[in-house]
């Protein structure tokens, strides 16, 4: 290779600037003229300060525009990438946008509905305070009006058929209904039945059910029971029985002798004859002697007569009639004597049932609950 010259041209700091076109394009050479290797003149164009610089700022820009394509080309890439995601997130967003809108269509359908009912319920609550309202203005009014009616049939039960035990617990809840309500305005009303309530648990107790019962328990024995006409004659005795301790002897009958079966034989006809002539003859002591005569007829009368006296008896008792009550059992207990055995059990126990029914006592006096009742009608006239 040609080497390049050691001593190059030293620029011309102080004059002029040539321009590269002066020296990057020789002129052509002759022919007769020694041709200058490429080398040479690449090795003289380096050698100028100019050429380098250009050079330098050549390649500088070079790298600098494939260094901004590059980045430009990286750039456009990411933007791409970046738009594409944008896009898919546009797309989700206004599928969500639309499943929003969807979802608020429904809740303002949901939120109208809701509305509605609300106004319904409040329309509601305002219609039961009104009648909460009036039910609490007229709920004093109601419950003495109430308690009234209660207390004026307890009253009527209590003098015409004597139930003290309804008119005890018909006070008894009059009072606790007035003492749910806690108002001092009913305390006179309460003091007034408080009263009631004492006389009526000062009065006597009258067994009612249970002398019903005792006289129930007599009727049904009625047609168990005896009647003098009924009474039989006793049986006679079995001849074997008369000879069983004779036949209980340890003598042999070969061996009795003739004076032995003549005595047996007398004692034997003896004793059917007497059996016989007791049958025949009997002696009783009664003191009417009607009792005796009664055919089966007159019998079955007698007893349905007894039946009907004690069932009026037992009418009395309930209805609280003392007169017709003593009249009946006192009737019935002497038609139990008249008529019926009164040595048997039986006859016994239906008239000591009738003793303890007709020592009870039927009737007591009663008192009203007027104090009670015109406490409330009282507390209802104020204004």
């Amino acid at each position: 290779m040609n080497e390049l010259p050691n001593n190059p041209e030293k620029p011309n700091m102080g004059g002029p600037v040539v321009p590269p076109e002066s020296y990057v394009t020789p002129a052509p050479m002759g022919p007769g003229e020694p041709r200058v290797p490429e080398g040479g003149r690449v090795g003289g164009l380096l050698q100028k300060p100019q050429n380098v610089a250009i050079l330098a700022l050549a390649i500088l820009l070079a790298l600098q525009t494939y260094s901004t394509h590059s980045r430009f080309n990286k750039l456009r890439e990411d933007v791409a990438r970046t738009l594409q995601k944008d896009n898919a997130s546009n797309a989700e967003t206004a599928q969500t946008v639309r499943e929003i809108q969807e979802a608020a269509k429904e809740l303002q359908v949901k939120v109208g509905v809701l509305e509605n009912r609300q106004t319904e319920a409040q329309s509601q609550q305002a219609a039961l305070e009104q009648m909460y309202q009036d039910i609490s203005k007229n709920r004093d009014e109601w419950a003495l009006s109430e308690i009234e009616q209660v207390l004026s049939t307890a009253s009527q039960q209590l003098q015409l058929a004597g139930n003290v035990q309804g008119a005890l617990i018909a006070l008894q809840n009059a009072d606790r209904s007035l003492s749910r309500s806690d108002k001092p305005q009913f305390i006179t009303i309460r003091r007034a039945i408080a009263r009631d309530i004492e006389k009526l648990k000062a009065l006597p107790s009258v067994d009612q059910p249970g002398m019903a019962l005792r006289l129930d328990n007599v009727i049904s024995q009625i047609d168990n029971l005896p009647l003098l006409s009924d009474e039989k004659p006793a049986e006679p005795i079995a001849p074997s029985r008369v000879n069983a301790p004779a036949a209980g002897k340890t003598a042999a009958p070969a061996e009795r002798t003739l004076a032995q079966r003549a005595v047996e034989t007398w004692r034997n006809w003896s004793h059917e004859m007497w059996d016989d002539i007791r049958q025949l003859i009997r002696v009783r002591t009664v003191d009417n002697p009607d009792a005796l005569m009664l055919s089966p007829s007159e019998s079955y009368f007698v007893r349905e007569n007894l039946k009907l006296r004690l069932l009026n008896a037992r009418l009395a008792l309930l209805s609280r009639n003392e007169g017709t009550f003593r009249d009946d059992i006192n009737t019935a207990q002497q038609q139990l004597v008249k008529y019926f055995d009164t040595k048997a059990r039986s006859t016994q126990a239906a008239q000591a049932l009738l003793r303890q029914v007709q020592a009870n006592n039927v009737t007591i006096d009663v008192p009203d609950l007027s104090e009670s009742l015109n406490a409330v009608r009282n507390y209802k006239s104020k204004p």
